[in-house]
């Protein structure tokens, strides 16, 4: 496992986090806990979850985890704020002092521990002043309960108006960006890694295998498994419908074909290929990994065993073209999501 800097904190992450959001979900409790304990042991020190992810069940996960095996002190603990975790109660969400401030103090006690390494927004608020969300943010790290900042989804320009503000006020600023990135969305090389590159800001780029369409798991032609994550769309509405179909495309499975045949020379899984492209790519801090199982994991981190040559990279450019978006993954516009749109996060 190699590590780098969580941009210019000087704090050292393994160069694969472990994305916690299907643990309490689709991952029942005991074995997420197990998968937390086998990527501990394979050098991974960076955790990511949400207070949304299963309304707390993700960050209950975590912490039980982490009192068990006793490894907290070893661990760079980062968790999200922003969507509504009541239906019922409006002001359960968003980016303004009151909520930011109540779902901390959650999330703290739902971690077991006290204090959060690196505390993000999950989505831009334009309704809501970035100097409210940021002196809140600033007020728990004078606290102690928060250790950095960083910020999820946020279009270029809204990061730059937050080192902006954090500069003028005096506050801390954000340290990371969390941008969806992979081979069917790169948009992210248009603005957003050269501005990260110049001003110090860790990228950590999340579902970097497309919602597990680059796994190899759906053939061109064939039906979608209903038991998938674009299977069965009952109740899941227009939204989801749409998504999905962005995906199964002809140009989102010429993209997969050339992975598939890229692992196929190597030996290797059409995962692993998708995984270790995003690792390679410059400016990139550690890709999001989200096992469901440990069979998951165990793929995900002989990824980094992969080496792709300037061939590979030439091959995988001519169908996924650099700066594109195939798949437009970027929901900035998004506020206020529900706790049950977790799965397009």
């Amino acid at each position: 496992m190699n590590y780098r800097s969580l941009g210019r904190t000087g704090v050292m992450v393994s160069e694969l986090c472990l994305g916690c959001m299907n643990f309490g979900l689709s991952t029942p409790h005991r074995e997420g806990m197990d998968i937390i304990d086998c990527a501990i042991n394979a050098g991974i020190n960076f955790f990511d979850t949400a207070n949304v992810y299963g309304r707390g069940a993700s960050e209950e996960v975590v912490g039980n985890a982490l009192q068990r095996n006793n490894k907290r002190e070893r661990i760079v603990l980062a968790t999200k704020v922003h969507g509504q975790m009541d239906d019922d109660d409006i002001l359960s969400g968003g980016n303004n002092r009151r909520h930011i401030i109540q779902q901390c103090e959650a999330s703290l006690r739902r971690l077991q521990t006290d204090y959060i390494d690196l505390y993000q927004l999950h989505r831009p608020n334009p309704d809501i002043p970035i100097d409210e969300t940021l002196r809140a943010l600033d007020d728990l790290i004078t606290a102690g309960k928060v250790r950095y900042i960083g910020s999820s989804s946020f279009p270029s320009w809204r990061v730059m108006e937050s080192l902006w503000v954090a500069k003028e006020l005096g506050l801390n600023r954000f340290v990371s960006e969390q941008p969806p990135y992979h081979l069917l969305d790169r948009s992210i090389e248009r603005e957003m890694i050269p501005m990260a590159q110049s001003y110090g800001i860790a990228i950590i780029p999340w579902s970097p295998l497309a919602r597990g369409f680059l796994s190899g798991k759906y053939k061109r032609g064939e039906a979608i498994p209903g038991d998938s994550r674009f299977g069965s769309d009952s109740g899941r509405g227009a939204a989801f419908q749409r998504r999905r179909d962005q995906h199964f495309t002809d140009l989102g499975f010429d993209v997969l074909d050339a992975v598939q045949e890229i692992a196929a020379e190597k030996g290797v899984s059409s995962s692993q290929i998708a995984l270790a492209w995003v690792n390679s790519k410059p400016g990139i801090t550690a890709p999001i990994i989200g096992p469901r199982t440990m069979a998951h994991l165990d793929d995900n981190l002989s990824a980094l065993e992969v080496e792709l040559n300037a061939d590979d990279h030439a091959r995988l450019d001519a169908v996924a073209e650099p700066e594109r978006a195939t798949v437009p993954y970027y929901h900035g516009s998004m506020v206020n999501f529900k706790p049950n749109d977790h799965a397009w996060l």
